[in-house]
């Protein structure tokens, strides 16, 4: 190991149960903090609002980046920002993943959508989309705000569009957080949520399959949004976000499983990157892996908010991955925010994090039948 690495993190490979996953993932929580300590810090890419940072490498070599976005990025209590309403999708392009030249606004809400044009009580709001190149075109998997998925496919084959929604009246699915994998053969997977996925069919229009939930042998899900799927050698790599507790507070990170084949069974959920949940892998023209970043105001102790970023990863043999940047901020420069729920008291922090998140207080933390029923969208193929 290369010095000044962070030490990979492994946690035992039988079902322990979900108190003794939650007190192993605090463990890896704690003995990992001096060792990222002396990893070089992640940076943002550039000085623009974005939450859930989603990078593509073209065919030409250029890079993509996408994300939930808006004009104006406040607060959830403010129904004018972007928990409620926004434009729509927004792209950004670069040659070095460096300097960024923002393509504006692709696919607009207002202009553009079909059913998700709609405003139903008072959100509107495009969620965590994603940028895809496959079979030849660029596609845009999204998320309405709680009203289900849908998928948007160039048809031009170029990144800045126009877009079309493969499915004009209503979501491919209900819930949130839709993304693309593609796997060696050709076959492309709908992935969404907390680790649900489907085969899709020939021509991308629709699922081939009922989707059901890819499980960890340690817990009810890898984590219980922002599901990402990738693939290192022959490890299929499960990821999604999930709040945790650590010695310095509670956190918003990567979890990730690994399994051999794409329908598992997937190995214990483990820590892969604190304060990086809903975060995606790509590689880059050099063959290089890294991973997104955002930072979420949620999370007191994260190295920054609200801002794209990358960083380099690196896997072990079993095909789990470890951060090669620091994403904490040092301990001096956290200080207590009025503005967080988590510095709020504890009935106030429960009341704001389910609304905000439309789940089961923290009280209630591995109610998942109580989390996943307020994610179902009326009409949709979602399946359990």
């Amino acid at each position: 190991m290369a010095e000044g690495t962070a030490s990979p993190v492994h946690l035992p490979r039988r079902p322990i149960g979900q108190l003794g996953a939650a007190v192993l993932v605090w463990a890896a929580l704690v003995s990992t903090a001096g060792a990222e300590e002396t990893l070089p810090p992640v940076k943002p890419l550039f000085d623009s609002a974005v939450r859930d940072t989603c990078i593509c490498l073209g065919p030409e070599g250029t890079y993509y980046l996408t994300g939930t976005t808006a004009a104006n990025p406040a607060p959830a209590r403010d129904k004018t920002g972007w928990w409620w309403v926004n434009e729509g999708i927004r792209l950004w392009k670069s040659r070095d993943l460096k300097q960024w030249q923002p393509l504006g606004l692709v696919w607009s809400l207002e202009k553009d959508a079909t059913w998700a044009k709609q405003t139903k009580g008072g959100k509107r709001a495009v969620w965590a989309p994603e940028v895809h190149y496959i079979n030849g075109t660029f596609w845009l998997p999204y998320s309405m705000n709680y009203r289900g998925c849908g998928l948007l496919k160039s048809t031009t084959g170029r990144a800045e569009g126009p877009y079309v929604d493969v499915k004009k009246d209503g979501p491919l699915t209900g819930r949130i957080d839709a993304s693309l994998f593609q796997d060696d053969d050709g076959t492309v997977y709908w992935v969404y949520q907390d680790g649900r996925i489907a085969r899709m069919n020939d021509d991308m229009t629709g699922l081939a399959e009922k989707p059901h939930l890819l499980k960890p042998a340690n817990a009810k899900h890898v984590g219980f949004e922002g599901a990402f799927l990738s693939k290192y050698q022959n490890k299929y790599i499960l990821m999604c976000a999930d709040f945790n507790r650590s010695e310095r507070g509670r956190t918003y990170d990567c979890m990730a499983a690994v399994a051999d084949r794409v329908d598992g069974p997937y190995g214990d959920r483990y820590l892969a990157i604190r304060h990086a949940g809903h975060n995606m892998l790509f590689r880059t023209r050099d063959g290089l892996w890294m991973s997104t970043f955002f930072g979420t105001p949620h999370d007191s102790t994260a190295i920054f908010t609200e801002r794209p970023a990358i960083l380099p990863i690196a896997f072990d043999a079993d095909g789990r991955f470890r951060p090669l940047r620091r994403t904490s901020a040092p301990p001096e420069a956290v200080a207590p925010s009025l503005d967080s729920p988590f510095h709020r008291g504890r009935g106030e922090s429960q009341r704001w994090r389910s609304l905000l998140y439309c789940t089961a207080p923290f009280g209630r933390g591995n109610n998942s039948r109580a989390r996943s029923s307020r994610f179902r969208t009326k009409g949709s193929s979602d399946g359990e």
